[in-house]
């Protein structure tokens, strides 16, 4: 997902903000599930919210005011009610920021685990993971 870097990511010395890449890591994961035919609205509506359970990042170098870059998201593997995304932020092909991203899905009212609904665990068994390949997760 390609992202441009605004006036607003930044600090004062023109250089991205930490939390704003978690923000971009968001919005690609929100693309990778519409792209899988389902959105955040279609899950809440359905009483469904898919939180943060835990997230592991490294940030390597800074990007600045007016840098493209291109935020990806993985997944590495998943579970009954848990998925865990590799994701990266990268400017022209090098490394900017890695995460590692465990997304829990839970019932919006009890706030509680609660199994992927059967379409998206039909489309999560779909997905290739990046452990069946012994590929390494970023991080």
């Amino acid at each position: 997902m390609p992202v441009r870097v605004y006036i607003e990511d930044t600090d004062a010395g023109g250089i991205v903000y930490y939390v704003n890449y978690l923000k971009y890591m968001e919005r690609a994961r929100s693309e990778w599930l519409r792209a899988q035919g389902f959105t955040q609205r279609e899950l809440f509506e359905a009483g469904i919210q898919l939180v943060v359970h835990r997230l592991e990042c490294r940030f390597a170098k800074p990007a600045r005011l007016d840098d493209g870059l291109e935020v990806g998201a993985d997944v590495l593997s998943h579970g009954r009610c848990r998925l865990q995304f590799g994701q990266v932020v990268t400017r022209r092909g090098e490394p900017l920021c890695e995460a590692r991203v465990d997304i829990a899905c839970i019932d919006a009212d009890r706030l509680k685990p609660t199994p992927w609904p059967p379409a998206l665990a039909a489309a999560l068994t779909r997905q290739p993971s990046a452990q069946s390949q012994d590929v390494q997760p970023p991080v």
